[in-house]
């Protein structure tokens, strides 16, 4: 059964416990934010697989991540600005353009495991995602960290990580989180 969800489509990827600063100035983003804060809902992000993100829209990819707003504020130019905590993939299954050019998406929700690490398992993944979120500190305001959980390792790590949206995209697209960090860490690796 599927479920209707407003959209963000944009030119890169967020994953479930990653987080992504947005500036809002279009109309439309701005109401469904503002609708978003009413309603203490969310909304998908999903990546251009066509189009631009200030234009029309060609095609989407099959696979987003359903985002809440965890902190807005003004910015000095007078626009929106928000970040949104990725939460769950979902499945793209249909959809529609509403009159004011905002897109609404059927989803079904794609669940992921929740995975406990053993302390040896992925250390260097861990030891790299801790050293780079303690450099970031509150330009990435994470929260306490959570090391051993594989879900926000693999979030965290993949948001992070400075690679093409497609490569993201593939990332995000694998259903089993441990299969994630394997992906993950052939890249840092350098095996990919």
């Amino acid at each position: 059964m599927s479920e209707r969800i407003a959209l963000f489509p944009l030119g890169t990827v967020l994953f479930p416990q990653g987080l992504l600063p947005l500036r809002i100035f279009e109309a439309r983003y701005i109401d469904m934010v503002r609708r978003c804060m009413r309603e203490n809902s969310g909304f998908g992000v999903v990546l251009i697989n066509e189009g631009a993100e200030t234009g029309p829209v060609g095609a989407l990819a099959d696979v987003g991540t359903y985002a809440r707003i965890v902190d807005f504020g003004q910015l000095p130019d007078g626009l929106l600005s928000i970040v949104a905590r990725g939460e769950r993939r979902f499945r793209l299954v249909g959809g529609d353009l509403q009159k004011d050019g905002l897109h609404l998406g059927d989803v079904e929700w794609l669940e992921d495991e929740p995975s406990r690490l053993a302390e040896s398992e992925y250390a260097a993944l861990r030891a790299t995602l801790l050293r780079v979120l303690a450099d970031l500190d509150e330009d990435y305001p994470v929260g306490a960290a959570r090391p051993e959980d594989a879900l926000w390792v693999a979030g965290n790590l993949a948001q992070l990580l400075p690679a093409p949206a497609d490569f993201r995209q593939r990332v995000l697209e694998v259903d089993d989180v441990r299969a994630r960090l394997d992906l993950l860490e052939s890249v840092l690796a350098g095996r990919d």
